[in-house]
This record gives C-alpha cells, structure tokens and sequence, in this order.
C-alpha cells in the first residue's frame, strides 16, 4: 500500500483517530472491526449496512461533520480505521 503525503492524508489521519478512539471509549472495537470488513464493497453489504447503521453513526458521531463517511469512501480508510482500532485494542490488553 502507497502513502500518499500532504493535508488530505493529515486531515484523514486525524478522522481515523478520532473515529477509532470514539469506537474504543464505547467498548464497540471489535464489534466495528466485524462490521468494517463485511461492509466493504467487494462484500456486497456496503449499501444496505450503510442504511441500516447510519442512524447509530451518526448518535455516536453527532457533529457538523461526517467523518466516517470521510474514511469509509474508499478501502484506504478502512484499512486505516481496522488497523487503529486493532492497535488501540492490543494497547489496552497490554495495560490490563
């Protein structure tokens, strides 16, 4: 996988923060991990669990914004966002 530099790969690392750390503080880490790798697009489910979840993302996300559409538009952002909720979650098992 290529990483591309500049602002848009600075702001999506931010969003990928936030939205992991949103997920980790409600206890939802593996849970969300689950539901980002069956609502990939390849998987057939992306549309409809995008319907169906948008009422709960958007309780947990209620801002202006609309950063998990932001990192969920493409597999780069969801890459990211799986790979920092493992982090954070194997983080936390080393603290226990």
């Amino acid at each position: 996988m290529t990483m591309r530099s500049g602002p848009a790969d600075e702001e999506r690392a931010e969003l990928v923060e936030r939205v992991a750390r949103e997920i980790h503080l409600r206890g939802l880490t593996m849970s969300a991990v689950h539901f980002l790798e069956a609502s990939r697009p390849e998987s057939g489910l992306s549309g409809g669990a995008m319907l169906f979840f948008d009422p709960v993302l958007r309780q947990v996300f209620a801002s202006g914004d609309d950063p998990v559409v932001a990192i969920l538009a493409d597999d780069e952002g969801i890459d990211r966002l799986i790979d920092r909720l493992l982090e954070l979650d194997e983080e936390e098992a080393w603290e226990v």
